[in-house]
């Protein structure tokens, strides 16, 4: 692994706890050898995490389009700024340059680009490891109701478990580095659960 995605908020939060987290998940990254591949916005826990990741000397990749570059939300003084036409656009390179994908809190873009890496994931698109950084237990009731969607069988149970939840940045790290991608055809599972 050379680099790993971080999706979160445009905003800080409410909790401080959060900016602490994403400051140890930087710090973390660059202990663990691993640039920093992310939306590439100056604001809120993407700003935080990007700064981190550079006062230590690491590598930070932003992706953004166009249009946010021209309402000043780049955070310009990146190892690597790419400028993407659009969403789209942001989220395939995203994808491309990275080995590993986390969430830490955020809002409705930092779960459509997560869910999307999972997504992906599943179908096998890629077999990069995706996990959430749960601060604060921000995502206590999303999990709870991804473990609700496999007991209903709309989630394979090891699909299920391809999804890491942490607390800790480098026990995530950590777990990142010996994931072994399930080996489970989607299909095929469906296609039994027809027949059960």
């Amino acid at each position: 692994m050379k680099r790993i995605s971080v999706f979160c908020g445009s905003s800080p939060g409410i909790d401080k706890e959060y900016t602490i987290v994403a400051k140890e998940l930087g710090q973390a990254l660059v202990n663990n050898g691993l640039g920093l591949v992310f939306g590439g916005g100056a604001v809120g826990l993407m700003g935080v995490i990007a700064r981190s990741v550079m006062e230590k000397g690491g590598e930070v990749v932003g992706v953004i389009p166009e249009a946010m570059v021209k309402k000043e939300l780049a955070l310009k003084e990146l190892t690597d700024l790419r400028i993407v036409g659009s969403m789209h656009e942001r989220k395939a390179l995203i994808a491309e340059l990275s080995d590993g994908f986390i969430a830490m809190p955020g809002g409705l873009g930092t779960i459509e680009e997560i869910f999307e890496a999972l997504t992906w994931s599943q179908l096998g698109i890629h077999n990069k490891p995706c996990g959430f950084l749960n601060a604060r237990n921000y995502f206590h009731q999303l999990i709870k109701f991804l473990d609700h969607m496999s007991d209903q069988h709309f989630v394979n149970e090891k699909h299920r478990s391809m999804i890491m939840v942490e607390n800790d940045p480098e026990t995530l790290l950590a777990k990142f580095k010996s994931y072994q991608h399930p080996d489970v055809d989607k299909s095929a599972w469906a296609l039994n659960m027809l027949n059960t």
